[in-house]
C-alpha cells in the first residue's frame, strides 16, 4: 500500500464487549460529519457512510471485528486519528 493511501485509512479492532452499538456509532458519526470529505467505514467488502449512525449499525460489528475507516481528502487525516482514539479508549465504556 503506498503512503498516500495508507495516510487516508485507519484500521481498528472493536474491543467493546457489546460490539459497536448505537452510542459508539453516534460518536463516530459526529466526528465523521465534521470532515471536509466523505468518511467511509469498511468491513470486509461492505463500505458505508461513517457519518450515518444507521449505516454504521448495518455492519453489525461484534467484539473482535476489524474495520477500516477511509477519508477521501488528506486534510481529514485528523478525523481518522480522532476516530482511532475512540476505539483505543473503548468509547469511554
Amino acid at each position: 500500500m503506498d503512503n498516500s493511501i495508507k495516510n487516508l485509512t485507519k484500521r481498528v479492532n472493536i474491543q467493546n464487549e457489546l460490539g459497536l452499538h448505537a452510542r459508539p456509532a453516534a460518536l463516530i458519526a459526529a466526528i465523521a460529519q465534521k470532515a471536509n470529505s466523505k468518511v467511509w467505514m469498511i468491513r470486509n467488502e461492505e463500505k458505508v457512510d461513517a457519518s450515518s449512525i444507521i449505516d454504521i449499525l448495518t455492519l453489525a460489528c461484534l467484539k473482535g471485528t476489524e474495520v477500516t475507516f477511509q477519508v477521501e481528502d488528506p486534510s481529514d487525516s485528523d478525523v481518522l486519528e480522532r476516530i482511532g482514539n475512540l476505539f483505543q479508549n473503548g468509547f469511554g465504556e
